[in-house]
């Protein structure tokens, strides 16, 4: 899988004048409960090239970012290649090196390729996994603060009790990135 050629690194989402950042919209994606997987009535928010570079100066960008907006970065890693939810925590995953084509929504949710930049942020209950990647493919992962994920892998008899798990995930009080999750999360 080939990509075009980044832009230069930035720290920050792209800079509006007067030196003030703007987000641009995600894209929303929503899932609704499959087989084992609880997914979410919240949707997923994809930011694509929220921001440009690679590697390192990526991840601790990211990092700085997540912080910024009270998600305490907790990883850094690729993605499971098997299907698995966090029924106990809402999830951003900032991709700083490589590329992937991944699925969200459960084993028959939906396709889609992220790269270097791109976020996602994945309410509690949504089924994610890779199935295909570089080999250098690594995200940083930030949670809500005093939510503590674990891995599920969509149990159709811990469906009900899943769910029950999800609905009790607090809304968090920002956007990992700054921005509209407040606004389509409500």
């Amino acid at each position: 899988m080939r990509h075009s050629a980044k832009p230069p690194f930035a720290a920050t989402p792209t800079a509006q004048a007067g030196g003030e950042s703007q987000v641009p919209a995600p894209r929303t994606l929503r899932f609704e409960a499959r087989g084992g997987f609880p997914n979410s009535p919240l949707p997923v928010l994809v930011y694509r090239r929220l921001l440009a570079g690679s590697g390192e100066e990526l991840a601790t960008a990211f990092e700085t970012l997540f912080a910024r907006h009270r998600w305490p970065p907790q990883w850094r890693y690729g993605l499971y290649d098997f299907d698995h939810f966090h029924s106990t925590a809402h999830e951003a995953l900032g991709v700083f090196s490589g590329d992937a084509h991944i699925r969200l929504g459960g084993p028959q949710g939906d396709e889609l390729d992220i790269a270097a930049g791109d976020v996602l942020v994945l309410p509690a209950g949504t089924g994610h996994a890779c199935l295909q990647a570089s080999g250098d493919f690594e995200m940083v992962g930030a949670y809500p603060p005093g939510q503590v994920w674990e891995v599920e892998r969509g149990d159709p008899a811990q469906l009900a009790a899943a769910q029950a798990r999800v609905a009790r995930v607090e809304l968090p009080a920002d956007d990992p990135v700054g921005g509209e999750l407040l606004s389509l999360w409500r």
